[in-house]
C-alpha cells in the first residue's frame, strides 16, 4: 500500500488579508477562504499555502509566540510552471527581492527569493 502525501504549509501572520493579497498576486493565486483570520491560498483549486493570524486560537489554541520574530528559519518553496510572469507581478507589487534571479547549480533550475509582508523567505523557481 502506497500512502499520498500533499503539504499544506500554514504560517502565522500579522495581517492575513494584506498577505493574502501578496500571495495571491505573487503566485497568481485566489483565495480559498478570506477573512481577517485564517486563509487558504489556492492555485487552479489546490490548497498551497495557509496563512493563520498570529494572535488568534480559534480551537486550537495559538500557533506562534508573538515574542519571536516571524519568518526566521523559514522558507516557502515554490516550483512554477511559469518564473517570469510571477517575477513580473512581484516587481509591480514592490516585492523585496532578497537575491535577484538565478541559476541554482544544486537544482539545477532559477529561482528568485523574495521576503514577504512578515519576512518569510519566499523562494520562486522554475
Amino acid at each position: 500500500m502506497t500512502a499520498s502525501v500533499r503539504p499544506q504549509p500554514m504560517i502565522v501572520v500579522t495581517d492575513v488579508e494584506k498577505s493574502s493579497a501578496w500571495y495571491c498576486e505573487v503566485l497568481g493565486a485566489t483565495s480559498g477562504h478570506g477573512g481577517p483570520e485564517y486563509e487558504q491560498v489556492l492555485v487552479d483549486g489546490e490548497l498551497v499555502l495557509q496563512l493563520h493570524r498570529l494572535e488568534v486560537g480559534h480551537h486550537h489554541g495559538t500557533i506562534g509566540d508573538p515574542a519571536l520574530p516571524l519568518g526566521n528559519g523559514v522558507a516557502l518553496w515554490f516550483q512554477l510552471g511559469a518564473l517570469e510572469p510571477a517575477i513580473a507581478r512581484a516587481a509591480r507589487i514592490g516585492a523585496t527581492v532578497q537575491t535577484a534571479l538565478h541559476h541554482n547549480p544544486n537544482a539545477h533550475h532559477e529561482e528568485i527569493w523574495l521576503r514577504d509582508p512578515n519576512n518569510y523567505l519566499v523562494v520562486l523557481a522554475n
